[in-house]
C-alpha cells in the first residue's frame, strides 16, 4: 500500500469478534425461518390450495418471503449496532413488516384482487410475531453469555474524573449493551499532579494524549470519549483520523444523560454536527392509542383472572383480620391525587407502625422499605413475592387513573420530599402497574436507580418500549428477586 505524504499508513483493521458475525447470521436465519414458516402455514394449512392450480397464489406465496426479507434489509434490521440490546431492534423489525404489509395491500387493491389477503393479513403478521420472538430468544441467549463475562467488547474510556465515575456507575447497563470498561485515560493533568491508579477498581493507564498508542498496544475494540474540559473538536477529529483502519470504534458522548431514541437527532449546522434534542410529547395520537390499549387490555385481564382475584381475596380475609383490599392515596399525572388499590399484604395498622420502624428503613431516599418487614402477613409474603398484591391496580388502569406501564406511583409524602434530581418529571405521565423500576430490580433498586429508571421511561417513551416492559414483567414476576 503506497504511503501518503504527511500521513501514516493506517494499521490493518482488526477482525470483528466472531460472536458478532454469528449473531447477525442467526438473526437473519431466524427472520427467514419465521417468514417461510408463516408463509407455508397460510398456504398449506389455512388455504389448502395447491399452488400449481393458480399462478396468482404461487406468485403471492413467493413474493411474501422475498418482500419481507427485502423490507427487513431496507430497514437495517440486521445492523450489528442495534442487535442484542435496546428497543431499536424491535422497532426496525416492526417498521419493516408494517411497510411490506402496506405495500402488498396497496398492490392487491390496485390489481383489483383479494386473493392475497390471507398472506398479507395472515402470513405477514404471523411472521412478524415469530421474528420478534426469535430475536428475543437470541437476545436472552446473548445476555446469559454476557452475564458470565463473554461476548463483551473491550472499551477504553477517556474523560474527566466525574464523567468517568458517572459512566462506571452504569456498569450493569453497559454490560447489557455489550460493552466492558477495561481501562481509563483521564484528561491531561497539571505539572506535578499524579494520575490515580484506578477509579472504582478500573485501572487508569494514561492521559488523553496516550489514547492511540494505548489502543494499539492493548487492542481495545472501542474508545468512549466523555465530556472533558480539555477536549476540543480538533482533537476529536484528529483521533478519528488516527483510528482509521484499526477496527476500533469511536464513541462520543456530548453529555451523559438518559435521553435516547427518536428524541435525539444529529443536525448538521454550518458543517458542524450538533445534537438536537426535541422536547418530549405526552399527548397526541400515540398517547390516545396507549390509553385505549391500557384500558381494554386491563379489562380483558380482569375478566380472565377474576377467579384468581376472588381466591386471593378470600385467603387474605381467612388468615388475617381486616379487609382484603388496601386503599391508599397516591399522586398521579400532573400531581392529581387518586385512590390506588392493592391486596392487603400487611397487618391492618401497618401505616401507624412506620414511625417505630423508621430506624430500620433501607430506602436510601424518600421511599420507605425494609427487608423482612414484620408488618407483612404470611399470605402477604407470598403475594408480594410474585407481585400478586398489585393485581387490583388493574381497576385503576381501567378507570384511567393509572397506566399498564409507567413510573412507580408515589405517595404524597414522597413527592413533598422530591429534590432537584428530576424526580418530579415522573408526574408528567400516568403512574404504571409496572415499569422499568419493576423489570430492573424492583425493591433492590436504590432511590437514585429508581429515579433514573423512571426518568428514562418518561424521557424516551414509545409504544414499543411499553410492549418490551410488559414482556419483561412476566419474567420479573416469575423470578421473585427484589420483591419484599
Amino acid at each position: 500500500m503506497p504511503t501518503i505524504p504527511g500521513r501514516a499508513v493506517p494499521d490493518l483493521p482488526s477482525p470483528r469478534p466472531s460472536w458478532e458475525r454469528w449473531y447477525s447470521q442467526a438473526a437473519i436465519c431466524s427472520d427467514l425461518f419465521s417468514v417461510v414458516a408463516a408463509d407455508l402455514f397460510v398456504t398449506v394449512v389455512y388455504r389448502q390450495i395447491p399452488l400449481w392450480t393458480w399462478a396468482g397464489s404461487l406468485a403471492v406465496a413467493v413474493a411474501v418471503p422475498v418482500l419481507a426479507m427485502l423490507s427487513l434489509a431496507l430497514a437495517h434490521a440486521w445492523d450489528p449496532r442495534i442487535l442484542g440490546s435496546g428497543a431499536e431492534e424491535f422497532r426496525r423489525v416492526g417498521r419493516a413488516y408494517v411497510w411490506v404489509i402496506a405495500v402488498m395491500a396497496v398492490a392487491g387493491y390496485a390489481l383489483g384482487t383479494a386473493n392475497g389477503h390471507s398472506w398479507v393479513f395472515g402470513a405477514l403478521p404471523l411472521a412478524a410475531a415469530m421474528s420478534v420472538l426469535g430475536r428475543y430468544a437470541l437476545r436472552q441467549a446473548l445476555r446469559r453469555r454476557r452475564r458470565s463475562g463473554d461476548y463483551l467488547r473491550s472499551v477504553l474510556v477517556a474523560g474527566d474524573v466525574d464523567e468517568v465515575l458517572e459512566l462506571i456507575k452504569r456498569t450493569p447497563d453497559i454490560s447489557q449493551a455489550g460493552w466492558r470498561v477495561d481501562a481509563i485515560c483521564l484528561a491531561d493533568v497539571r505539572p506535578g499532579e499524579q494520575l490515580p491508579l484506578a477509579i472504582d477498581d478500573t485501572p487508569v493507564i494514561g492521559t488523553e494524549k496516550d489514547i492511540v498508542g494505548i489502543t494499539r498496544l492493548h487492542s481495545f475494540q472501542a474508545i468512549a470519549v466523555l465530556p472533558s474540559s480539555g477536549w476540543t473538536p480538533a482533537r476529536t477529529e484528529r483521533l478519528s483520523w488516527e483510528l482509521e483502519g484499526t477496527g476500533t470504534d469511536l464513541l462520543i458522548a456530548p453529555v451523559l444523560m438518559d435521553v435516547v431514541g427518536p428524541r435525539l437527532h444529529i443536525a448538521p449546522v454550518a458543517g458542524v454536527p450538533l445534537m438536537q434534542l426535541s422536547a418530549p410529547t405526552y399527548s397526541g395520537p400515540a398517547w390516545v392509542i396507549k390509553n385505549v390499549f391500557d384500558r381494554i387490555f386491563a379489562l380483558v385481564i380482569v375478566v380472565a383472572i377474576a377467579p384468581v382475584l376472588l381466591v386471593i381475596g378470600g385467603a387474605i380475609r381467612a388468615t388475617s383480620r381486616g379487609p382484603a383490599l388496601f386503599k391508599q392515596t397516591r399522586v398521579g399525572r400532573d400531581g392529581e391525587m387518586f385512590t390506588m388499590y392493592k391486596f392487603r399484604s400487611m397487618v391492618v395498622d401497618a401505616e401507624a407502625r412506620i414511625r417505630e420502624l423508621a430506624a430500620f428503613d433501607e430506602g436510601a431516599g424518600v421511599m420507605f422499605k425494609i427487608h423482612d418487614d414484620p408488618r407483612v402477613t404470611r399470605i402477604g409474603r407470598f403475594i408480594r413475592r410474585y407481585s400478586l398484591d398489585e393485581l387490583p391496580q388493574l381497576f385503576n388502569v381501567v378507570s384511567g387513573s393509572m397506566s399498564l406501564v409507567g413510573p412507580r406511583p408515589p405517595l404524597e409524602c414522597e413527592v413533598a420530599r422530591y429534590g432537584d434530581d428530576g424526580a418530579r418529571r415522573r408526574l408528567f405521565v400516568k403512574p404504571g402497574l409496572t415499569g422499568l423500576w419493576q423489570v430492573s430490580g424492583r425493591s433492590n433498586l436504590s432511590w437514585e436507580e429508581s429515579v433514573r429508571a423512571d426518568l428514562h421511561y418518561v424521557e424516551n417513551w414509545s409504544f414499543t418500549l411499553d410492549l418490551l416492559i410488559l414482556w419483561k414483567t412476566v419474567r420479573a414476576v416469575l423470578r421473585p428477586d427484589g420483591a419484599y
